[in-house]
């Protein structure tokens, strides 16, 4: 299950990470974001030494979701070397992640 970060350890743990990193922006009330959840775990899973994979909670880091301009839950964010390289909106199948983490590597 994909950690949390917040704004305090987001530098560290997303920007300063030295393997690739998804971070999903979403919200407790989102049931897209609910549904995506299973599917990101697979993903951390399938992918452990490779990605790593990270959740920022809307409604407690709504200065990080600014910060990205996410409008909209869930957001993934793909980063590397500290860099955002693509995003992706709204509740997406695991062969469209796997392409973007494919990209990361």
């Amino acid at each position: 299950m994909a950690v949390r970060v917040s704004a305090e350890d987001f530098d560290a743990k997303v920007l300063q990470s030295e393997l690739p990193v998804i971070v999903e922006f979403y919200s407790d009330s989102c049931i897209p974001c609910k549904q995506l959840s299973p599917i990101l775990g697979g993903i951390e899973d399938d992918y452990e030494d490779k990605v790593n994979v990270y959740k920022v909670n809307v409604n407690f880091d709504a200065e990080l979701a600014e910060k990205y301009a996410v409008m909209a839950s869930p957001t993934i964010l793909f980063f590397k070397s500290g860099e955002e390289v693509s995003r992706i909106r709204g509740l997406v199948k695991r062969n469209a992640l796997e392409e973007e983490v494919g990209k990361l590597l």
